[in-house]
């Protein structure tokens, strides 16, 4: 669930500034800097289930790594290149979000994510205009790039200690959904599929 955002004061999209590079203005990037600094503590809402984290996997449409991009569809973030006379299309696309997550939650955390970055004034990095997929773990690495948790167990446990998701989700939210998914996850990790049953059981 590709989500396009962007923020308006009045007629006027403030993520446009005719003035920056891009016509990106620091608004924007100050924005897409909070998502990118808060994406490890949003994915168990964004991605809510254990089935989730079978599409946040390298190589496929739904981007893990941690970044953001012009034209590079691995990146986690992707910002269009802006149009003449496009201004009000001057937005920001976060690609990770599972379309069966609850829209209400996921916005949620999205916006508060984005506005804390404005708020606090975060450092926007350099875009990664190369695959990130053709690149080596090393690679990544040295350039700072992070990956989203590949399971709802690791993401739970980074949602469980984010200040900022308590205040987004309120406690009773933010308790009761940590509860939830701890409970989902420990009734997945104890099951034995059949691919398990067909594929493994005659090796042993």
């Amino acid at each position: 669930m590709h989500v396009h955002q962007s923020l308006f004061k009045g007629e006027k999209n403030a993520f446009f500034d005719a003035k920056a590079e891009a016509g990106l203005s620091d608004t924007a990037k100050r924005f897409v800097a909070g998502q990118l600094a808060h994406a490890k503590e949003m994915i168990p809402v964004l991605a809510q289930w254990v089935n989730s984290y079978k599409r946040l996997v390298p190589g496929y449409e739904a981007p893990v790594y941690i970044a953001w991009s012009r034209r590079n569809r691995s990146a986690l973030i992707r910002v269009p290149m802006y149009h003449p006379g496009m201004e009000k299309a001057t937005r920001c696309e976060l690609r990770c979000p599972d379309p069966a997550c609850n829209p209400y939650l996921t916005f949620a955390v999205m916006l508060n994510a984005g506005l804390e970055g404005i708020e606090k004034n975060y450092d926007f990095t350099k875009p990664m205009e190369q695959n990130l997929y053709h690149l080596s773990d090393d690679e990544r690495k040295a350039l700072g790039i992070e990956s989203l948790p590949d399971n709802l167990g690791s993401a739970v446990a980074n949602l469980e200690n984010s200040e900022l998701m308590r205040k987004a989700l309120g406690d009773h939210v933010f308790s009761r959904f940590i509860a939830l998914k701890k409970k989902q996850w420990d009734e997945y990790r104890i099951q034995v599929t059949d691919y398990e049953l067909r594929n493994l059981l005659p090796i042993l």
